[in-house]
């Protein structure tokens, strides 16, 4: 005796070795022997044997015209055997019978299931929209199938193209777009990002590196909402200083701007004055909330995606020409020793005289000229309004405060790497597309003008971040707990040493235009400054406020983001200069050195890492001459070949020239793989080492 029985969702047949009365034992063709409900098992015959009834079923059932079937049921529930009888004759055989069940079980849009063997025929309406979307779907399929062909010969059809970055990126995976390209991926044995190269979907590598930054980061886009700047309503007293700022060309957040009274009189005042957005914006506003989604600014060559709208930028920045509200630390100075002997914090109003721009001064404000304004200066250059004696108290001051920093660090800080400033060279109020000429130049830390504005900076964050410790109020602070290997810098809400800068304590205050934490810290401040003792009652954030570790938290995840978008086109934009100028080779310097793989350079003269192929074994240290090789602009890859050694590895007091670990605070423009944002308050210690 045999069975045909339901199992998992699925028809088996077998032959019955014994019988219960609520189950049987049965063996398949194959040897396995399964135990079978008696309400699933549905037939029961001596002959055929299973496997020739089931070829004839389903042999017949592919005959079987699924309308005629639907007229034909019972309009109430009906068995399959019911069905047969209808469809085939009142005597239907075995085979008709296990055919018509097969042909209802695979047409659920026909007839629903009702039980073991029963189904009741859909109505006519449910049945159309079935038959409508079942016709859909295979049209579809029939279009992802064309898509795919096409992708496999080579070309991008127009819908994929239209959802080329989304596919990448941030797929809908039932999407036929996508399917397409999965199924042509799998014909063709490429990987999708290859396949749509070899198609021509991807025309611009700088296209495809800007969308994938802005799906992963801004996925509604970059623009801002229509929100006004709220005036600052406190009434500010008027400094009687007249500062200046020192900034890039490209700068329009202008946050700090710096001052100089008394020279002359044995103590002289510095003033450090920082641009006060949280005077005028409170926690929960709607430009709050916009600076807390976005964090940090986005910097990027050639392009910027600013933290706050332009227009709010604009009421609050240092413009030059007029009174801006400032949050100013004022440092008394003594002017032989240069040790500071106090300090005081004020809400006021400052004249900006003038905005100072680093590419157009740092070639005239050398140490040559501060030691003497009469050095010849190079053709057509001034120093705009800033006093020759002003520059030079400051440079001295930063040159001693960087001295001290460094008896506490425990080592100087060496400025054995230059920085790189990018031009890309864009129509004005337009965003680069890629292929605009790119101009490179060195920016070498630890210039004068460098100098004195990182130093100021620092003072300023490492004063304020221990006024706001002692008056109890919490702030955002960063810390390093040693120098050895491996020891990051953190972010928390405690003031402890940052032993990479020399300071007992560090709380980035100097930027609350371009972060988020600094425009936090300025509430903090500013109830300092207004209240005093019981700044910590007034303070918008509590100790232990958790809004602070929230804060904390995503400015760390989109600060790494940003940094590492800012890292990637830094390296498109070299990968560009290297084409529009052919430079074929560079000279570079290994600084890792890996067993049984090719070793890192860094070009001598350009931002740039690369692997060296044919390196060998050769150590750390040794400068070479490359080949360029294999650029990818959509990867960012390339190779060196090495050409010839130029000389062995050397070392400069006893250390290595170029270092092989990385800051783990990377904050500075330094090359493709550097992290960048605020260049004027970070000093070498957390400059970026990739």
């Amino acid at each position: 005796m045999y069975a045909l029985f339901e199992d998992a969702g699925k028809f088996q047949t077998g032959r019955i070795l014994s019988e219960a009365e609520s189950s049987a034992q049965i063996e398949l063709e194959s040897g396995k022997r399964l135990k079978a409900k008696a309400a699933n098992i549905l037939l029961k015959f001596e002959k055929p044997t299973p496997g020739v009834l089931m070829a004839e079923a389903t042999a017949l059932s592919a005959t079987m015209e699924l309308d005629l079937a639907w007229e034909f049921a019972p309009t109430d529930e009906f068995s399959f055997q019911e069905l047969a009888q209808e469809y085939f004759s009142d005597n239907a055989t075995l085979a008709q019978q296990t055919a018509a069940l097969i042909s209802l079980f695979q047409a659920p849009h026909y007839f629903r299931r009702s039980g073991k063997g029963k189904f009741k025929k859909a109505s006519a309406d449910v049945l159309q929209q079935a038959l409508a979307a079942i016709e859909k779907k295979k049209h579809i399929q029939q279009q992802i199938e064309a898509w795919a062909l096409a992708l496999g010969e080579g070309t991008c059809p127009d819908p994929i193209a239209a959802q080329l970055y989304k596919i990448l990126f941030k797929p809908d995976k039932n999407a036929p777009e996508y399917k397409a390209v999965v199924e042509a991926s799998r014909a063709t044995h490429l990987a999708p990002l290859a396949l749509l190269q070899k198609a021509g979907a991807i025309t611009s590598a700088y296209e495809f590196h800007w969308q994938r930054f802005l799906f992963d980061n801004f996925p509604k886009g970059i623009g801002f909402p229509s929100l006004e700047a709220p005036v600052i309503k406190d009434v500010l007293p008027k400094s009687t200083a007249q500062a200046y700022s020192i900034d890039d060309s490209q700068t329009t957040e202008i946050d700090d701007a710096l001052s100089v009274q008394g020279l002359g009189t044995g103590e002289v005042i510095v003033g450090i004055h920082i641009a006060a957005p949280a005077l005028a914006l409170t926690p929960g506003h709607g430009i709050d909330q916009i600076a807390r989604q976005r964090l940090s600014t986005v910097y990027m060559p050639g392009n910027k995606i600013t933290m706050l709208p332009d227009h709010v930028v604009q009421s609050y920045t240092l413009q030059e020409g007029r009174d801006c509200p400032a949050v100013s630390l004022y440092l008394r100075v003594n002017e032989a020793t240069l040790d500071i002997l106090g300090s005081e914090t004020c809400l006021e109003k400052v004249y900006i005289a003038a905005n100072l721009r680093h590419d157009m001064l740092d070639d005239v404000v050398t140490e040559a000229w501060l030691a003497n304004p009469a050095t010849a200066l190079p053709a057509g250059k001034d120093i705009p309004q800033m006093p020759h004696a002003q520059l030079e108290f400051l440079y001295r001051l930063a040159q001693h405060r960087k001295a001290q920093r460094e008896v506490v660090r425990g080592k100087p800080e060496n400025f054995n790497r230059p920085d790189y400033n990018f031009r890309v060279n864009t129509l004005e109020g337009l965003a680069p597309m890629g292929d605009e000429k790119v101009e490179i130049s060195q920016r070498h830390r630890g210039a004068p003008l460098d100098l004195m504005v990182a130093e100021a900076m620092i003072l300023a964050n490492s004063t304020w971040g221990q006024w706001l410790a002692d008056l109890g109020v919490p702030g955002i602070y960063r810390s390093q707990a040693s120098l050895l290997p491996g020891v990051k810098v953190r972010m928390g809400t405690k003031a402890l040493p940052h032993a990479g800068i020399g300071v007992p304590c560090y709380a980035w205050s100097t930027s609350p235009l371009r972060r988020y934490t600094d425009l936090v810290n300025q509430w903090q401040i500013i109830a300092c400054a207004q209240h005093g003792n019981t700044a910590a009652l007034a303070a918008p954030f509590k100790p232990k406020d958790v809004d602070l570790f929230s804060i904390i938290s995503a400015f760390e995840a989109a600060y790494s983001s940003y940094n590492g978008y800012q890292s990637s086109m830094e390296r498109f934009w070299t990968l560009q200069y290297l084409q529009q100028n052919a430079i074929e080779e560079v000279e570079a310097t290994i600084f890792k050195a890996f067993e049984g793989e090719p070793p890192i350079a860094r070009a001598d003269n350009f931002p740039l890492v690369l692997p060296v192929v044919g390196g060998g074994n050769l150590p750390r240290g040794t400068r070479v001459l490359l080949r360029i090789s294999g650029i990818d602009n959509i990867s960012l890859d390339l190779h060196g070949q090495l050409i010839e050694v130029l000389q062995d590895a050397a070392t400069l007091s006893g250390e290595i020239i170029a270092q092989a670990q990385p800051d783990e605070d990377d904050e500075t423009p330094a090359g493709p793989l550097a992290i960048a944002v605020d260049v004027d308050e970070v000093p070498a210690a957390e400059v970026s080492q990739p």
